[in-house]
């Protein structure tokens, strides 16, 4: 069988029924509405992020960097409060996470942009969510604590829901496992009553992956199209982008917009960046040129 088709199989055969829903979350119908997809900026308030641990940490400086970020034209602002990048970085409990978060949340979320959590923690998440935040980011898909679905189903908010892996295996048919991995996160949300009218699919591009099956999910993302939801591509100053062109994480901004072009064409919906103006200016630009055809 085709790789292609056996995705359509996964995704039609082990979806469950969706959850009773209107057309789709109002925010999320908005962000997906525009000509060009959504863009949502990165704010790590980390000492430890692969790419700007530490710049962040202190309100004051989130805050600007919200307020740049927003200037910028993103349409949604990704806190996180602990890294999750694959190598080096230190887990910290809930109770750090919200110690981080406190002194911001409230004032950021007073910015006025939809602002999203990116946590796999269900106590983190429902702390956001009580500070106004509008969406929640699960690095975990909603398979690594079991409360976090209740949290969101509770909320009524949409969710992004992110392929992961405990451990790199570099002989998989990545796409495959990848939904497998969206089914069992559809099979849960189901179960808590999240509809999947508000269920965002991101592949986790340098989780759990080889450089190359991160590659591989970019150039196959339109496959995933079978699960008939949004998709978000986070490739920004990832790894990948060093095994291609030898560089350090504030000199992939090319290889990250290439990334992002390429996921854009193949069905991507929101795009998650740390560099917002740059990305912005492609999106819009390529938008353009293909506007002429």
């Amino acid at each position: 069988m085709r790789t292609a088709q056996s995705l359509r199989m996964i995704a039609t055969t082990t979806r469950p029924a969706a959850a009773a829903a209107p057309p789709g979350h109002p925010l999320l119908q908005t962000l997906l509405a525009r000509p060009t997809p959504a863009v949502m900026g990165v704010l790590n308030v980390t000492p430890d992020s692969f790419s700007d641990g530490g710049r962040f940490l202190a309100p004051e400086q989130a805050l600007a960097q919200a307020a740049k970020l927003i200037a910028d034209g993103a349409d949604i602002i990704d806190i996180g409060a602990e890294s999750t990048r694959p190598y080096g970085s230190q887990p910290v409990s809930a109770a750090e996470e919200i110690a981080r978060l406190r002194p911001v949340l409230a004032d950021l979320v007073a910015l006025g942009t939809p602002v999203s959590i990116d946590s796999m923690k269900a106590e983190v998440v429902a702390f956001a969510f009580a500070q106004g935040v509008a969406i929640a980011n699960d690095v975990w898909g909603l398979q690594r604590d079991p409360d976090m679905a209740d949290v969101v189903a509770k909320r009524g908010a949409p969710v992004v829901v992110m392929h992961n892996r405990d451990a790199v295996d570099g002989s998989l048919d990545i796409l495959k496992d990848i939904a497998e991995f969206f089914a069992r996160s559809l099979e849960i949300a189901a179960k808590a009553g999240i509809p999947q009218s508000h269920i965002v699919l991101d592949p986790g591009i340098g989780f759990g992956k080889t450089p190359e099956q991160s590659m591989a999910a970019l150039a196959r993302l339109d496959e995933l199209a079978c699960f008939g939801l949004p998709l978000l591509v986070g490739a920004s100053r990832k790894r990948f982008i060093s095994t291609v062109s030898p560089s350090e994480p504030q000199q992939r901004l090319g290889g990250s917009i290439a990334a992002h072009l390429i996921s854009v064409q193949r069905g991507a919906k929101i795009i998650r960046t740390h560099d917002v103006a740059e990305t912005l200016q492609a999106l819009r630009v390529a938008q353009a040129i293909e506007d002429q055809r």
